[in-house]
């Protein structure tokens, strides 16, 4: 099965350099600030199980770093106008950009060995001297990135822009560590009251459908004869509110020229009222879940997930609706026809409108097939989830649900080339090698209650709940993620265009920011998850063709299930 050819619609373009890096002086300034986040991420923030066992990921340790990253995304948004006419080319400094690998390098070192070995004390020299070693590859990625020269212009460029930045960076320094304490606090005037406001609401909803249960005002505590639920100021909706406010805020920001302010900006409340309000059906879905079918489900499931799919639920709605209300859109001018032609008449004149506006949108059916399948798993893991306790037993759902939207959209994806060679199920084996390295390392399973949830349950069930978990591993799942990731982000990052786009023509920054992407969907693996969509993007590219990019998936998950049935190292599922 081993061919190169590649089917129409994967090479429409022809190859392009790998390490084709933006030339100009904005992209530069993007390109930084993606690395700059990720070297961020990489050795401060981390929260796996090797940040569990050190205590230098803490926010003291790090709080320098902030004040630069918060100023530098304020400096490249105030300034995008100013330097996106710039289109000079800018060399890339490799030297220095291999300098600020070795400094990072040594700061992974101290982090992860070192300081394991040793102990850590917050103002040791191991502390001085990975704070110096952060800052000098940071500024030797900033000078390989842009250099000086460059630098001195965009800031020339910009006046006093520079300035203005660097107080934002320090206001939001400042305001990070009381918007945590306004979150999880209780005591505030703010919690307080919004502990108030959220226990009568949700008092007046259940009396419609409970008359048995016992409430206490000054505890703001709801009892049932199987449950008790306390409303904390971290469960009325504050940080439900703020997620929604940023992401409306960033939205209408960066479609700031197809909306019509200030009228755009009415969506906005409208979002937080909603999300207040899936807020108060989330604490009032607690109290009659847990009655209903116990504290574990109610808590585990239903109270943990429902916070995000009230999230997805308004983003979705919102960007929805805002692309769909004329009242909020500038729409282009409307198709006019000669009078007695086909067409002519209002009726045609707004259908001409739609018509542009859907255009004007950007909108493609090419990107579906691409993502509703991912889509769909996601909708059915917060269903799964949000409907078991510390046993998701209705794991089977995502099988289904993805068999079936893949077989639905089936017709358009059998267009693609789905043949694979060698190099596929290679570079699963050594994605697998990489995934269990840790473990190895460690000569030491994780704890995890999968293996004993299974036990207790009939031979039948736990085999039938072991097949359907397998074949959504290597079936569903990798055929899902890499359309998502690889077949669409990866392609996405490069053109608007994306199905245009030959997957040989996959770019450094594109393979970079679709793994980091897919690392972080998995959690406290994302290092592992991000070397694993490397690979898999790797494979894509070299040989064209997305079945290589899937069936190397397929077999790192096919090899992670032998691993964990064989040896019980149920922690890896």
């Amino acid at each position: 099965m081993d061919s190169d050819s590649v089917s129409t619609g994967d090479n429409c373009s022809q190859s392009a350099p790998f390490f084709a890096l933006p030339r100009h002086l904005l992209g530069r300034l993007y390109l930084f600030g993606a690395l700059a986040a990720f070297d961020y991420l990489a050795c401060f923030a981390g929260r796996g199980a090797v940040a569990g066992r050190l205590k230098i990921f803490g926010l003291q340790t790090v709080t320098y770093a902030d004040i630069p990253l918060f100023a530098f995304v304020v400096f490249l948004a105030l300034g995008h106008s100013k330097w996106k006419a710039q289109q000079e080319d800018i060399p890339f400094g490799r030297i220095l950009f291999c300098c600020h690998l070795l400094c990072m390098a040594a700061v992974l070192y101290i982090t992860l060995v070192a300081q394991k070995e040793l102990g850590w004390q917050l103002y040791d020299p191991f502390s001085y001297t990975k704070s110096a070693l952060y800052i000098l590859g940071a500024v030797l990625l900033a000078l390989a990135c842009v250099p000086l020269r460059c630098w001195l212009g965009a800031i020339h460029s910009t006046g006093l822009l520079w300035l203005y930045a660097s107080f934002a960076g320090v206001a939001g320094w400042c305001l990070s560590s009381p918007i945590r304490f306004l979150w999880n606090a209780d005591g505030t005037a703010l919690g307080v009251t919004m502990q108030t406001v959220a226990f009568h609401v949700v008092r007046a909803v259940l009396g419609v459908f409970r008359q048995d249960i016992v409430y206490d005002p000054a505890t703001f505590t709801m009892s049932t004869p199987r449950i008790e639920s306390t409303i904390l100021a971290g469960c009325t909706g504050l940080e439900g509110l703020g997620l929604i406010l940023l992401f409306t805020s960033i939205w209408l920001w960066y479609f700031r020229k197809e909306y019509r302010f200030p009228r755009a900006l009415l969506l906005v409340p409208g979002a937080l009222a909603c999300i207040w309000l899936l807020n108060i059906a989330r604490l009032c879905g607690y109290v009659l879940i847990g009655d209903a079918f116990g504290s574990d489900i109610a808590e585990i499931g239903f109270h943990a997930r429902a916070g995000w799919i009230s999230f997805t639920i308004v983003a979705l709605g919102f960007s929805m609706l805002a692309q769909k209300l004329i009242w909020v859109r500038r729409i282009p001018a409307a198709v006019s026809y000669p009078a007695g032609q086909p067409g002519s008449g209002a009726l045609n004149t707004v259908a001409g409108a739609s018509e542009e506006s859907s255009e004007f949108r950007g909108e493609s059916p090419a990107i579906r097939p691409y993502l509703i399948p991912f889509l769909a798993i996601l909708a059915a893991t917060f269903v799964s989830k949000a409907s078991s306790g510390y046993f998701e037993w209705l794991y089977p759902l995502r099988f289904f649900v993805a068999a079936i939207v893949l077989w639905h959209f089936w017709p358009e994806l059998k267009k693609i080339n789905w043949r694979f060679g060698w190099l596929g199920p290679v570079a699963g084996v050594v994605v697998f090698l990489v995934w269990i390295a840790p473990t190895l390392w460690a000569h030491r399973y994780a704890s995890s209650r999968l293996g004993t949830d299974l036990a207790a349950l009939s031979p039948t069930a736990r085999w039938a709940w072991i097949a359907f978990r397998v074949a959504a591993a290597v079936v569903t799942v990798p055929i899902a993620e890499e359309l998502a990731f690889r077949g669409y982000l990866a392609r996405r990052i490069i053109s608007r265009d994306f199905d245009g786009v030959s997957f040989t023509s996959l770019t450094a920054l594109s393979v970079g920011v679709s793994s980091l992407a897919f690392g972080l969907m998995h959690g406290e693996h994302w290092i592992v998850g991000t070397l694993a969509g490397l690979a898999y993007a790797g494979v894509l590219r070299w040989r064209g063709r997305m079945g290589d990019a899937v069936v190397a998936h397929a077999v790192s998950n096919l090899l992670l299930a032998a691993w964990v049935l064989g040896l019980g190292d149920w922690a890896q599922w």
